[in-house]
């Protein structure tokens, strides 16, 4: 069994050319390999019976030399892939799986029908160029560019990736290498494997922003550490899969997952600072915020662009002032654009940054320094540490809102922080808790914080008519006083419903 340890990247045509240059100058000796024609097929069933266990089949030949090699369930921090990989020589294109140790698969599977009903799925056919590296410090790591297409169902898409695996050696020159290459060429960190694209493509199953932040997937039996590694694991992923998703097809609400992703990185910092000291981290907070920086203009795009759609009720009353969308028009103009976006996701200073955050966690770098206090909050239960930071942060919260009294705009935006923070604090923790008792706590103040974004959006509005001239503004004002007023009376509600439901935990 080998076990793969490797980054993946995705590289453009332009960029290619500069690769081997590259590789030369970070290592001590460089062997190039010949390139090969890799065929690639995957195997599994009707009822992918393997993809629900996570289990990979694949048949590659390079001439008339056949293997067959089994991945099993490994994990994925950050941007690392861990795999154990079973690799095994084959007669003739077809697999038998009954050639694999028994001891290799989960118990109760059962080969034989397995067995029976396997064809091929899908295929990835692509040209391997391959350099085999010897750093100075001794390790060696294998550079593979893979140039191709991944192909089903009549279907294709392009094959442009870079993977660099550590076969012998330190995992710091692995993170070298690819600090080097982010630096010097526009490549991007690739989340999915082969098999992954060729599946949602046989399936026809394109890859789909989520509707929402989700939940982190915590179980009760585990510590603080063991949570906190899943949170900022769990948040990168939200990263990394909707910035392909914005690749794929660009949408504002796409953006917002990635902001969503990087500010529950912020916030499991903060909730677990117990045991992550603040200087292991102030780094990455830095590189965070610039992050956050570059897109905090999403927000309120979305509710501009919200506005004037035709499906909303304000799309008419703007629509017959010319006025006001002259001024939505001319802020949509200086918003970022799509290459804009794409630019930003192959920087190197985003690249660094989601290569950091990999290897921050993979080194457990938090525990540096670590003392008895520690020691003692990482290895505690998570539900009993969940449960006291919800009953700070509601107590905190409730003492923001007066029992009898109606509250201003003002009064709502300045509790912005609180709700996100106590809203951003259940998906972290919410998985822990009874579903439908966590839903009907949390659904009032999602709407009440979804208000205060279209208030802040609506006074932003106010204050740009407010600088105009012309006679005209003072109607459109006035409207917008009266969709604030209007608003802040639907909040009210929600705020008396949000006080008065029992808490979830």
């Amino acid at each position: 069994m080998d076990t793969e340890i490797e980054l993946k990247f995705l590289v453009s045509d332009n960029e290619v050319p500069l690769i081997p240059a590259l590789i030369t100058q970070f290592a001590k000796r460089v062997n190039n390999k010949p390139a090969k024609n890799l065929e690639n097929a995957y195997y599994d069933t009707p009822n992918r019976e393997l993809r629900a266990l996570d289990i990979g089949l694949r048949t590659r030949c390079v001439n008339d030399e056949c293997e067959q090699t089994i991945k099993l369930s490994g994990e994925v921090l950050g941007g690392l892939h861990q795999r154990p990989e079973y690799n095994l020589p084959l007669k003739g294109r077809k697999p038998d799986i009954f050639a694999f140790d028994t001891a290799i698969w989960p118990m109760g599977m059962r080969l034989e029908p397995i067995a029976e009903n396997l064809f091929p799925i899908f295929t990835t056919n692509f040209i391997r160029r391959t350099w085999l590296i010897e750093t100075d410090a001794g390790s060696l790591i294998e550079v593979v560019l893979d140039k191709g297409e991944v192909s089903a169902s009549g279907k294709s898409e392009p094959i442009s990736e870079l993977e660099i695996e550590l076969v012998e050696g330190e995992r710091t020159d692995l993170f070298l290498l690819a600090e080097q290459l982010v630096s010097q060429i526009g490549v991007r960190l690739g989340f999915y494997s082969k098999a992954a694209r060729g599946y949602r493509l046989a399936d026809d199953m394109p890859l789909q922003p989520n509707s929402e932040i989700g939940f982190v997937p915590l179980s009760a039996e585990m510590n603080q550490e063991q949570a906190f590694i899943k949170t900022v694991n769990y948040a990168i992923e939200l990263v990394q899969k909707h910035e392909q998703c914005y690749v794929n097809e660009p949408s504002l609400k796409t953006l917002k997952r990635i902001i969503d992703g990087v500010r529950l990185v912020r916030h499991a910092f903060w909730l677990f600072e117990e045991f992550v000291a603040r200087e292991t981290t102030d780094n990455l907070r830095k590189e965070l915020k610039w992050l956050l920086g570059e897109l905090e203009w999403v927000e309120s795009a979305i509710y501009l662009k919200t506005y004037t759609s035709k499906r909303h009720a304000y799309y008419k009353r703007i629509h017959n002032a010319p006025e006001l969308s002259q001024i939505i028009d001319d802020l949509k103009s200086v918003q970022p654009t799509k290459t804009d976006l794409e630019d930003l996701f192959h920087c190197s200073r985003y690249n660094k940054l989601l290569l950091s955050l990999t290897r921050w966690l993979i080194e457990k770098s938090w525990r540096q320094n670590w003392d008895q206090n520690a020691i003692k909050a990482a290895q505690s239960s998570v539900r009993g540490m969940a449960k006291k930071t919800f009953d700070q942060e509601w107590k905190k919260l409730r003492g923001m809102f007066p029992d009898k009294q109606a509250m201003a705009v003002e009064q709502y935006v300045q509790t912005r922080p609180n709700i996100e923070e106590m809203l951003l604090s259940g998906n972290c923790f919410g998985a822990l808790f009874e579903e439908g008792e966590r839903h009907s706590f949390r659904a009032p103040w999602m709407d009440i914080l979804a208000g205060i974004y279209e208030l802040e959006t609506l006074h932003y509005l106010k204050r740009l008519c407010e600088g105009q001239d012309a006679q005209s503004f003072s109607e459109i004002l006035t409207w917008l006083q009266q969709k604030s007023d209007f608003l802040i009376s639907a909040m009210e509600q929600s705020r008396q419903a949000s006080i008065n439901c029992e808490p979830y935990w």
